[in-house]
C-alpha cells in the first residue's frame, strides 16, 4: 500500500472511452466514458470519501495541449483499485 506524503494522481484521460490503453486509458471500456471532465473524477472520488484536490490547467503527461485538469487524492489504497472504483462510479453517475 502506498505510504508517505504522495498524493494519488487521477487525470481524466484514465476513464476516456476514446482512448485506448497505450493512449493513456487505465479502465476496461465498459467502465470507461466519454470525454470526462475533472470535475466529474473529482465528485466521483469525493462521493468514495477520498478528499479530492482539483488542478485545473493541468496537463496529461502525452497530451500537454489538452489541459483538462487533474485530480489528486489521499488513500491507503492501490492507485489500480482507487481507478476502478471512481470509473464505475462515474459510469453508474451518468
Amino acid at each position: 500500500m502506498p505510504k508517505g506524503d504522495r498524493p494519488i494522481v487521477l487525470y481524466p484521460a484514465y476513464f476516456d472511452v476514446g482512448r485506448s490503453r497505450h493512449e493513456g486509458r487505465r479502465v476496461a471500456k465498459r467502465w470507461a466514458v466519454e470525454s470526462p471532465t475533472a470535475q466529474e473524477v473529482a465528485s466521483a472520488a469525493k462521493a468514495l470519501g477520498l478528499e479530492p484536490q482539483v488542478e485545473d490547467g493541468k496537463a496529461f503527461p502525452s497530451t500537454p495541449w489538452r489541459k483538462d485538469g487533474r485530480v489528486l487524492v489521499r488513500a491507503d489504497y492501490y492507485k489500480t483499485s482507487i481507478v476502478q472504483k471512481v470509473a464505475k462510479h462515474i459510469k453508474e453517475s451518468r
